[in-house]
């Protein structure tokens, strides 16, 4: 691909994504942005030939940041095994720090800790667009993440995951327990 050129099936894919999640018509979001209703139809339909302005206009239109609509989305779950990670250690103390993920500017983060029993699943809708689901395991053993790309984790893994998809929560063993941050943007 010409690193040039905009990656118009990405931004097609994303401007309809965000248009839906945010349960906004075509007429809305063109109106919002300022753009003509037919400009944004060719955009999702994968023609066209947007400008930055466009695209920036039709992010503030959708309240998502602006590499959301030319970023590709991703496609699977991140998951660090225990033992993995960039680690730094201590001097002063048996202490080790693993970096599991950064904070973007502007986050805002829920953290939970989370006990489980094998049973049935528990199966949650999507939360707000743009929320984010990081998952450490403490004990037993998990499914979790999307419900089309679940991850088996053990513990000390971790996983995080598109919490504004159907996703799933369920134990593999018996007293199992694991701390959830909930990161909204």
């Amino acid at each position: 691909m010409d690193p040039r050129k905009a990656p118009l099936d990405l931004i097609a894919a994303a401007l309809r994504r965000e248009r839906e999640r945010s349960n906004l018509s075509l007429s809305e979001v063109a109106k919002r942005a300022g753009v003509a209703k037919s400009t944004l139809s060719q955009l999702e339909s994968g023609a066209g030939n947007p400008n930055i302005e466009t695209l920036w206009a039709l992010a503030v239109a959708l309240n998502v940041p602006f590499s959301r609509l030319v970023e590709p989305p991703p496609t699977a779950p991140r998951v660090i095994r225990a033992g993995e990670g960039p680690s730094i250690r201590s001097e002063q103390a048996d202490f080790v720090g693993t970096l599991l993920a950064t904070c973007p500017p502007g986050v805002r983060r829920d953290i939970y800790l989370m006990t489980v029993e094998v049973g049935s699943a528990r199966k949650a809708d999507p939360h707000l667009p743009g929320t984010v689901e990081h998952v450490l395991m403490i004990s037993g053993h998990l499914r979790v993440g999307p419900a089309d790309s679940p991850v088996d984790l053990d513990v000390h893994d971790y996983a995080s995951f598109a919490g504004d998809v159907p996703h799933a929560y369920e134990a593999l063993a018996p007293g199992t327990s694991f701390a959830l941050v909930m990161e909204h943007r």
